[in-house]
């Protein structure tokens, strides 16, 4: 199979392709963002895109959908750190084909790639149990914010300023500032200056 692998960890991307090499399949093209990722899907077409799920630029469930929304021929493994069950149904809502966690890939990665090639779906046999539900109180807004939303809340806790988080997810300053809006709208938050800067501050883990 033609496969490429995009994570935004080098020793991850590397040892990955190394990995994958030792069975026999071809690694096409490995990248670090998601917009690169998108892109040599797109010009490509390989049989596997094996992806993380936080990369810069465009995550591993943005490129999911996409792919699904073009109806393009790629199939999708998730290779992640992610162990939400609300992110694992949204990526099974897009179609993709794979889901491990990275503990467990050098067990069951290339079961997984030979199921693909079959045709066949692979979830980690681990995952029922590693899964964590985060079905969050309902005062708890975080619950409502996208992937996306939490990314740009977590790079604000760490007191980045928007021009400095639109250059870390290869968005435009304005994206940015529309994002920082729907949060500050989403969890309630006085619309006064620094009032979400504040908040992720004391209520985001780095």
């Amino acid at each position: 199979m033609r496969i490429l692998i995009a994570d935004d960890h080098p020793f991850t991307l590397q040892g990955t392709k190394s990995f994958i090499e030792s069975y026999g399949h071809k690694v096409t093209d490995t990248c670090s963002n998601g917009i690169s990722a998108l892109n040599l899907i797109i010009l490509h077409t390989p049989d596997v895109a094996i992806l993380d799920i936080n990369m810069p630029g465009l995550d591993g469930l943005d490129i999911a959908r996409k792919i699904q929304e073009s109806k393009l021929k790629t199939k999708v493994v998730l290779l992640t750190m992610h162990k939400e069950i609300t992110i694992y149904r949204k990526a099974s809502e897009y179609g993709i084909y794979g889901y491990i966690l990275k503990e467990h890939a050098q067990t069951e990665l290339e079961i997984c790639l030979q199921e693909v090639q079959k045709g066949n779906r692979f979830v980690s046999a681990h995952l029922e149990d590693d899964l964590i539900s985060d079905s969050i109180d309902s005062n708890d807004k975080l619950a409502n914010l996208t992937l996306s939303e939490r990314k740009i809340i977590e790079l604000i806790a760490q007191q980045k300023t928007s021009k400095q988080i639109a250059q870390l997810l290869f968005l435009s300053e304005r994206t940015v500032e529309g994002h920082r809006g729907n949060i500050i709208e989403k969890m309630g938050l006085v619309k006064e200056k620094n009032s979400l800067l504040k908040w992720a501050i004391q209520n985001i883990k780095s």
